[in-house]
């Protein structure tokens, strides 16, 4: 068995950025240490004001401590790093993209007044997870030890059990939206048409290199604390 540590900086850097991200941010929210408005996602102030940060940090809160939370953590941690470090293997530049892209789609479609939703990271995980279970459509979920189906069904039961409680399942439905165009666009449209639109620009390519940096500057830092 490998330690926090070990297993933290096995994961891939891109899904290891953000994960942490979400987990200091709402960490700090939980804290009281900052209030969730500061973050979230209000055009108002990011146009009249010029809040831009509200364009990215609202990507970084999942809610406040709580199961729902957990969840959200572990879809991230499970499904996230399979696809980083599976389907997207050696192409950290296409994965970046892929959430890049999603990024933009869900602030596209929060600008739409009956579809803005002031926190966005519910609904990029979603993403992801759609991708995922596109990617991966025969793989076997087995839900709580009750019932196992197909990885396909996966981002519908995961909104069918949110409607059964009662939570919101509008950052669901962005996050299926946007999951579905970016697989269309890079997936079913070339094999239908053999035409590629969507590809990932040169300008992301560096940006891949800062996660792995920020993590060797810290692993650096702390082994020399302890020597």
């Amino acid at each position: 068995m490998s330690s926090p540590g070990e297993y933290y900086l096995s994961l891939p850097p891109i899904i290891r950025a953000y994960g942490t991200a979400c987990l200091a941010v709402t960490t700090v929210c939980s804290l009281q240490l900052l209030h969730p408005a500061y973050i979230a996602l209000i055009y108002e102030d990011v146009f009249y004001r010029l809040q831009v940060w509200r364009l990215f940090t609202s990507f970084f809160f999942l809610g406040k401590f709580s199961i729902n939370f957990g969840i959200r953590l572990l879809m991230i941690a499970r499904y996230g790093v399979q696809l980083e470090q599976a389907t997207f293997d050696r192409r950290t530049a296409d994965f970046l993209w892929m959430m890049i892209f999603g990024g933009l789609t869900l602030l596209g479609l929060s600008a739409i007044p009956f579809l803005w939703n002031p926190f966005l990271g519910i609904s990029l995980v979603f993403m992801l997870l759609y991708v995922w279970s596109r990617e991966f459509p025969n793989a076997q979920i087995n839900m709580y030890g009750l019932v196992t189906f197909k990885a396909f069904y996966l981002p519908w039961t995961m909104l069918a059990l949110d409607v059964i409680f009662g939570s919101p399942i509008l950052p669901d439905l962005l996050g299926i939206i946007a999951g579905h165009l970016y697989y269309f666009l890079t997936v079913l449209h070339p094999l239908s048409t053999g035409r590629t639109y969507l590809k990932t620009p040169r300008w992301v390519y560096p940006f891949t290199l800062l996660p792995s940096v920020v993590v060797l500057y810290i692993s650096n830092n702390s082994s020399q604390e302890f020597e």
